[in-house]
């Protein structure tokens, strides 16, 4: 690690927000990109650039101009073969520009998962075209799940419970796909109890894990998330085995350093791989208030080949999240008093406003978090909720 890093940051949303200040908490020198300006990680870092990192000219521009020490993906959609390119040059790319490519995409990752580590995964198709889609969709059965091989936020997803719906599937995967690919995944619904994401992190001494985190999504996105998960000893066992497996796949010698979101079904005592992100993951805004040391902290440790210590829990944890219902850029929210105020002895609020400056549906504009010091996951959850609610967003007219 240099005495002050210089972190080019390609992606400037919530979550880079906070990536940002555990950098810079370190010492760092961060400077925050995205396509458009006022992003969140913006408003805090060290310098901004604004362009799309789907042109890879202006991306190798803003790398030729920094320096950096380190390139730190916080989004999918990035000219990946621009990233090899300077990987191969001597800059150093969080996790890898393996990772990155590979984790870019749905399918690839997949790939990896199903049919070069032969962890278990549900049954899937590939689609380019309604037509291809119709077919996957008789191999596979419904019902099942379309995605495109490449969004975030859940976009462009959806559950197809008939044949009659596998039309409309494909228009919503088209105008939910980011980047350049016209390609959706196909996969059969999997008949699972619950999901979790395990926070793994693999570091210069080590891979680590922080406890389970449940989750509950709508529309393919995240609602609310829980910590820990009560998983059984054998099915976290088997989690932590396949993570460690997929993480140390896309690493390397010396690098491969961060922090992975690893996603898995769980029914009884199986584990189905399901997706991995190679950078902080949304469900673990609930780490802001559960562990001494937040996902983005750990990141920001392991980026730069620091020691991870032993991870501390500090009680059954929730995040919910606080959402737009509509487009505009003159609003205000309003009610953060409000669900400050839920909290009592024993029981902990606290709220996080993103910075977004418009709205969309279903934006995440913040997050409400909860813990519960002598309680239950049921409980934390039942407090964020609480405290989520109370938060409102004011549209002015215009």
């Amino acid at each position: 690690m240099t005495a002050t890093a210089k972190i080019l940051l390609l992606g400037s949303g919530e979550l880079g927000k906070e990536v940002v200040i555990s950098c810079q908490r370190l010492g760092c020198h961060v400077i925050a990109c995205d396509s458009y300006d006022g992003a969140p990680a913006m408003q805090v870092a060290d310098e901004r650039e604004v362009f799309s990192m789907l042109d890879g000219a202006a991306l190798g521009a803003v790398i030729e101009k920094h320096q950096p020490d380190f390139i730190v993906p916080e989004i999918e959609a990035i000219r990946t073969e621009v990233l090899a390119d300077y990987e191969g040059r001597g800059f150093n790319i969080v996790p890898s520009a393996r990772a990155a490519q590979m984790t870019m995409n749905r399918d690839a990752i997949r790939d990896l998962a199903a049919q070069e580590l032969g962890l278990q995964t549900s049954s899937y198709r590939y689609a380019e075209s309604r037509e291809e889609l119709h077919a996957a969709a008789g191999a596979v059965g419904v019902p099942l799940v379309v995605k495109p091989v490449m969004s975030s936020s859940g976009k462009g997803q959806s559950t197809v419970r008939d044949m009659g719906e596998v039309d409309g599937a494909w228009d919503y995967a088209a105008a939910g796909m980011r980047g350049d690919r016209q390609r959706v995944i196909a996969e059969a619904f999997v008949d699972f109890d619950y999901e979790i994401t395990l926070l793994t992190v693999r570091a210069k001494d080590g891979i680590h894990f922080c406890p389970p985190i449940g989750h509950r999504q709508e529309r393919g996105d995240y609602r609310e998330s829980w910590q820990p998960a009560a998983m059984s000893p054998a099915a976290l066992e088997a989690a932590q085995a396949m993570a460690a497996k997929v993480v140390d796949a896309l690493g390397g010698e010396g690098k491969g350093w961060g922090i992975f979101g690893v996603e898995f079904f769980v029914k009884g005592d199986e584990v189905i791989f399901s997706e991995l992100s190679p950078r902080p993951h949304d469900t673990g805004m609930v780490t802001l208030v559960s562990q001494d040391l937040n996902e983005f902290d750990l990141h920001a440790r392991a980026i730069l080949g620091l020691p991870i210590p032993e991870i501390q829990a500090k009680g059954a944890s929730a995040s919910a999240v606080i959402l737009a219902d509509r487009e505009a850029e003159d609003f205000a929210i309003t009610g953060v008093d409000d669900a400050l105020g839920k909290a009592r002895d024993g029981c902990h609020i606290d709220v996080r406003l993103f910075g977004k400056p418009v709205t969309r549906p279903w934006r995440r504009m913040g997050v409400a978090l909860a813990r519960i010091d002598s309680g239950t996951v049921e409980e934390a959850c039942a407090a964020a909720v609480d405290a989520a609610s109370c938060v409102t967003l004011v549209y002015r007219e215009e």
